[in-house]
């Protein structure tokens, strides 16, 4: 068995937002370690990268290389496409009223992650073990890890972001609260014949919302909420009846649809983990938060997470403070427990409202809706909000 020096912080899964972090905590001068975890299939989802989590990039050094892969997102379109007795007005949201070039930029999940995995693997000061997690001895001054090879790292501070299913946070013993949904999240990627124009559709249903996202050429991605019966019926269709179905819903704005490979059915559930920190441990991403992929709040919140991790680690690193200590983790755990929570609940009582068939939610929806389409200075907080600016 190797028995390998001490590391400040060891970051543990190889996710965007653990890339994130392992890099921007060894761009920083921090001794860092990345065990990277099993090996990942395909994952043909993406990811909207709300603006603020590019300027995240900008910071940790990577985005320019990330940036050809990308899509712009200049506008964002709501439309109601219920049935309903109160339907709301369409409204358009334009990164230019805030004075952006766009709101964010839509990659595939596998570009983003294998662009940042080659970005790390350039990193000298950043230590890769290709290798699972097996179990965490605790100890007060630090904590011992044994890897699938045989090989056991020490560390002040592990970074957990291995995702829904962590080891790290069952082994702090961190509960999650659970929520889940009568939805299912069905995606895909189809090319188009019209331009989207760097715009994002998103179709208010009484299932869920069905959302077009911009991919480089004439291409979208689509997430389609539906119920779990009706999920299992896309999944079955034939290439050609998936497409024309898909371009139905569409309301056919992006033209004749042709199907790329890669559908995939996730059901919705929202989660948060009990505690964000336990003993040497921070969870971020996943391993703390799982969120409906509605209004492309879970990876962006995710890397606000390896921000600010990454700011008070390197910040008392430098000061010769403990990495892994009471202080770092109380802090890292007030600063983000009211912007989780705060997604999650305006996540909620989004789906909630277009689930609902009570003719007052509906009401509420949709003067919600026509006050954001009137009236500029609310519509104008509501989009730096959305982008994970504070409210000016």
């Amino acid at each position: 068995m190797a028995h390998d020096d001490m590391h400040e912080v060891i970051v543990v899964g190889a996710g965007p937002a653990g890339l994130a972090a392992a890099l921007g905590l060894a761009a920083r001068g921090v001794p860092t370690a990345l065990v990277t975890g099993p090996d990942r299939g395909a994952d043909h989802r993406t990811t909207a990268l709300l603006e603020g989590s590019v300027r995240i990039l900008e910071d940790f050094g990577v985005w320019a290389g990330l940036s050809d892969r990308a899509a712009p997102l200049r506008d964002m379109r709501i439309a109601d496409a219920t049935h309903r007795l109160v339907r709301a007005p369409e409204v358009t949201f334009r990164s230019s009223e805030i004075g952006l070039e766009a709101f964010g930029y839509n990659i595939e999940n596998d570009a983003l992650r294998n662009g940042l995995l080659a970005v790390a693997m350039q990193q000298p000061a950043l230590r890769i073990v290709r290798a699972a997690l097996e179990r965490i001895d605790f100890a007060p001054d630090a904590l011992t890890l044994h890897l699938s090879d045989d090989t056991t790292l020490r560390t002040r501070l592990v970074a957990a972001a291995d995702g829904r299913h962590s080891t790290v946070r069952a082994a702090a013993g961190i509960r999650m609260r659970t929520r889940a949904y009568p939805q299912v999240a069905f995606t895909a990627t189809v090319q188009h014949s019209r331009p989207h124009e760097d715009t994002s559709t998103e179709f208010h249903t009484e299932t869920g919302p069905f959302t077009l996202v911009p991919l480089p050429g004439d291409r979208s991605s689509v997430v389609c909420v539906v119920s779990e019966r009706e999920a299992v019926r896309l999944l079955g269709l034939d290439d050609g009846a998936l497409a024309r179905e898909l371009e139905a819903r569409a309301s056919s704005v992006l033209g004749r649809f042709e199907m790329e490979g890669g559908r995939g059915a996730f059901p919705l559930a929202a989660e948060t983990a009990e505690q964000l920190v336990g003993p040497r441990i921070a969870l971020l991403s996943e391993a703390a938060h799982i969120m409906p992929p509605i209004g492309a709040q879970g990876l962006n919140l995710g890397l606000r997470d390896a921000s600010v991790l990454v700011d008070l680690v390197a910040n008392a690193y430098a000061a010769g403070r403990d990495v892994g200590g009471e202080e770092v983790l109380s802090r890292y755990a007030a600063s983000r427990q009211r912007d989780i929570s705060g997604r999650m609940r305006a996540v909620d009582l989004l789906n909630r409202s277009l689930l609902s068939d009570l003719v007052p939610i509906q009401s509420v929806r949709g003067f919600g809706l026509y006050l954001l389409d009137r009236i500029g200075p609310l519509r104008r907080k509501l989009m730096r909000l959305g982008i994970g600016e504070k409210a000016a």
